[in-house]
This record gives structure tokens, C-alpha cells and sequence, in this order.
């Protein structure tokens, strides 16, 4: 029975995925400031810890003189927290959670930890947020890390 199937009909099975709904630009703003309350909840928790392990860098942080020093320490952070989040909970942040949409890679696998981290740390590039705006949502550490965010209802029908 193999040996007549046609071209199409096996281009068609070959080219077959689940139909995942990509995440709307609303969700992914959404997404955005619900992760950064959360970070800046985390980052206040943290800084008693900071204080703690080296006064130094809490100054830098908290009350240095070099501003932009503690900007980019910030964005290294926050690319850290959420790339760990990410690994921790399977492509999901709280922001995602409460959106209802996961990271997953763009043929609609779940993405690994080590993707997870790379998502986290691309988003510690300067002015990463503003490569969201747009008609299509489509940020660079999406599209370095080779993934999309999707409706988590759509991923577990299929």
C-alpha cells in the first residue's frame, strides 16, 4: 500500500504539527510587567542577601554614583531570574501562568533548560523590550533562541 501513495499526500503528513495560537501582543505585555513586578519583588528579598555577602556591590546597586554600572547589573539580573524561572517551570513565568501561554520552540516542542537560560539571558541585551513592539510580537530573544510563546490550551490539545 506504501509504494502508491502520491507525492502531496506524503508532503502532507511530512509537513504535519500541532496548531499552536501564537501568544497576542497584549498577553506578551502582560507577560512583561507581571515578570518584572515579580523580579523587583524578588530583587527586594535579595537585596537583604546582597547587603550581606558584599557591601560593595550593594553600593554599586543601591546608592553608587555609576548609574549605568547598576543598570546593566540590573539586566543581568533580571536575564538570570527569568531564564531560571523559565527552567524551573518548563517555558512558564508567572506572567505566562496567569496569561495562559509557555515558551515553546517554534515546532511546538517544549523548550529545555538550557534554552530556557539562553531565552533569560538574551533578554539582558540593551533595549531587547523594544524589539516586542511591532504588529507581530516578535522579540529578539525569541527569535535568537529559535522560539515563540503560545496559548498553553492550544499545546495541551494536541
Amino acid at each position: 500500500m506504501e509504494e502508491y501513495k502520491t507525492q502531496e499526500e506524503q508532503h502532507i503528513f511530512d509537513n504535519y504539527g500541532p496548531l499552536l495560537t501564537r501568544a497576542t501582543s497584549g498577553q506578551r505585555l502582560a507577560n512583561y510587567f507581571i515578570d518584572l513586578v515579580t523580579f523587583y519583588i524578588f530583587m527586594y528579598f535579595f537585596s537583604y542577601v546582597i547587603v550581606e555577602v558584599n557591601m560593595d556591590l550593594a553600593i554599586i546597586m543601591y546608592g553608587g554614583e555609576d548609574v549605568w554600572l547598576a543598570r546593566l547589573i540590573y539586566l543581568l539580573f533580571y536575564g538570570m531570574y527569568m531564564g531560571l524561572i523559565e527552567t524551573i517551570f518548563k517555558g512558564r513565568s508567572l506572567g505566562k501562568l496567569i496569561t495562559g501561554t509557555v515558551a515553546v520552540y517554534t515546532d511546538g516542542s517544549r523548550i529545555s533548560g538550557q534554552t530556557a537560560l539562553l531565552r533569560g539571558l538574551c533578554r539582558a541585551v540593551p533595549f531587547n523590550a523594544f524589539s516586542a513592539l511591532g504588529e507581530f510580537c516578535n522579540p529578539w530573544h525569541d527569535r535568537w533562541s529559535k522560539t515563540c510563546v503560545v496559548n498553553f490550551r492550544d499545546l495541551n490539545r494536541n
